[in-house]
C-alpha cells in the first residue's frame, strides 16, 4: 500500500507532463484555416503572403481526404504554410450541419473561381489576384510543397 501511495503522485505528474507535451505538440503542428476569404486577404496583405484556398467536401470526397491525410497533415506542409501562406478551407459537406449564411458564401466563392470538382485549390496574390489552380498531386507533402512553390 505504502508503494502505491509513492508512485501514484509519479504517475499523475508524468500523465500531467505528458498530456501537456503532447497539446503543446499539437497546437505547434495546427494550421490555422480562414472560412472567409476576405479575412483571409487582410492578413495576406499585412503578411505580405500568398492564399491557398482549398475547396473541399470534407466529409465525402476521397480525394480531399486523401489531401488532408497525405498532405494538410504532415509537418512539411504546416511548416511551409505556417511560414509562407494564408489558409482558407471552403467546404461542402454532406453530413455536416452548416448555416444558410455558409452554405450561400461557399456558393458564391465556388462560381467565382469556377470550381467544378473537389478538391479545388487556388492560389492568390495577397491582394486576391489569381495566380494558380491545382487540385490533389501524388507523392505527399513535401512533394505537394514543391509543387505549390513552382506555382508560385
Amino acid at each position: 500500500m505504502k508503494t502505491i501511495k509513492n508512485i501514484l503522485p509519479v504517475l499523475i505528474s508524468a500523465s500531467f507532463l505528458f498530456i501537456y507535451g503532447c497539446s503543446v505538440n499539437a497546437k505547434n503542428n495546427s494550421l490555422k484555416w480562414y472560412n472567409n476569404l476576405e479575412k483571409a486577404e487582410q492578413v495576406a496583405q499585412n503578411e505580405n503572403r500568398p492564399i491557398l484556398i482549398d475547396f473541399t467536401g470534407s466529409d465525402w470526397c476521397i480525394w480531399c481526404k486523401r489531401l488532408d491525410n497525405e498532405v494538410f497533415s504532415k509537418d512539411d506542409f504546416i511548416k511551409y504554410a505556417n511560414e509562407n501562406l494564408v489558409l482558407v478551407k471552403i467546404d461542402f459537406p454532406q453530413h455536416i450541419e452548416q448555416s444558410a449564411a455558409t452554405k450561400y458564401y461557399n456558393q458564391q466563392m465556388a462560381q467565382k473561381f469556377g470550381v467544378q470538382g473537389f478538391p479545388t485549390i487556388i492560389l492568390l496574390k495577397s491582394n486576391g489576384e489569381p495566380i494558380a489552380q491545382t487540385g490533389y498531386q501524388p507523392g505527399g507533402a513535401e512533394n505537394y510543397v514543391e509543387h505549390i512553390k513552382s506555382l508560385l
